[in-house]
């Protein structure tokens, strides 16, 4: 319950955001180009659809398969498998917040950004709550950092937007993500005190 007020404070003042930058770019529009507003607001709606449409695919595509491996038991034997190795990247013996991390994190590496916020905040408030701070900055990094073995979502962006080959930023955007990731925790490992 508290999170999903923590979340509705911080989704509050963004909407306010969000609506001031969308007037003002009207306004600035609707003075520099009048004729082109009504149709360039038209066109921005189409797309939109098409590419929520794509989107939604494969948010459905891979839910569904997080979805399956819970529901077959192979999700909590990936979990007691990678426990050793997560429980030593977080310094944190509790199991559930480790395991929500992971959750997190598999899910990113899957290239869905949607669906890694519920395990990561709750596991982030779990470390906050055993005053493991060391554990929630290197689960905010691994976030920020992102490891992508399958960027899906800028593949279903690239193939909404039309590209001809929309998985050919496979080996650039691992390469890329992993020398962040790796350099993110070492970071991390260096500049924060153990707790």
């Amino acid at each position: 319950m508290r999170m999903l007020r923590c979340a509705a404070d911080i989704q509050y003042p963004m909407n306010i955001i969000f609506a001031a930058v969308f007037l003002a770019a009207a306004v600035i529009f609707l003075i520099a180009d009048p004729e082109g507003f009504l149709p360039a607001m038209l066109a921005g709606g189409q797309k939109a659809a098409t590419v929520s449409l794509a989107l939604l695919a494969s948010y459905c595509v891979w839910l569904g398969f997080f979805k399956v491996l819970e529901q077959s038991g192979l999700s909590d034997r990936l979990a007691k498998g990678l426990f050793p190795a997560a429980r030593r990247l977080f310094r944190s013996d509790d199991r559930e917040a480790v395991s929500l991390a992971c959750q997190n994190l598999a899910a990113n590496v899957l290239g869905l950004p949607g669906a890694p916020t519920p395990p990561g905040v709750a596991a982030t408030q779990k470390f906050l709550n055993a005053r493991n701070g060391y554990a929630a900055d290197m689960l905010f990094v691994l976030n920020a950092t992102s490891l992508q073995l399958l960027p899906t979502t800028v593949v279903a962006l690239r193939a909404a937007a039309g590209a001809a080959s929309p998985a050919d930023i496979f080996l650039p955007t691992l390469l890329a993500t992993l020398f962040s990731t790796l350099l993110g925790a070492v970071l991390v490992f260096v500049t924060r005190k153990r707790t």
